[in-house]
């Protein structure tokens, strides 16, 4: 790898950490247009409340929105956030503590894509074990 690539992957996945701290940010707000302000028209999401997939933007919104309204959530925390940034395509995997001190509740797989020369959203996994 030269010393472009190195510097370059660096600016990624600075970008990709970025934006997902301001969509942390957001969901802390109660911000629903800054939680989807960056996701593609073509998001795919697979949540753990029905219905389990989702496709689009409009039904990304609409499943992020009762979650938002239902706030606050300042106590929404990412922990053991991992990241892996290619040329075009990322992913981070985390796991999701809605209230201070209690255990994670979610598991949470966030995509995304290089389009042009922004860093989108493109799909969303959560999921949350079950205690059966």
């Amino acid at each position: 790898m030269t010393g472009v690539e190195v510097g370059r992957a660096t600016r990624d996945e600075q970008e990709v950490r970025s934006l997902i701290a301001s969509w942390e940010q957001a969901i802390r707000a109660g911000d629903l247009d800054g939680v989807v302000a960056r996701h593609a028209d073509d998001v795919v999401m697979f949540d753990v409340a029905p219905p389990l997939h989702r496709s689009g933007l409009a039904d990304c919104r609409a499943a992020w929105e009762p979650f938002v309204h239902g706030g606050p959530h300042a106590h929404f925390e990412l922990g053991e956030l991992a990241l892996h940034v290619g040329a075009d395509v990322a992913f981070a995997h985390a796991l999701l503590r809605l209230t201070p001190k209690a255990p994670y509740e979610v598991r949470i797989t966030l995509g995304f894509e290089k389009r042009g020369e922004r860093w989108t959203f493109v799909h969303e996994h959560h999921s949350a074990p079950s205690n059966s």
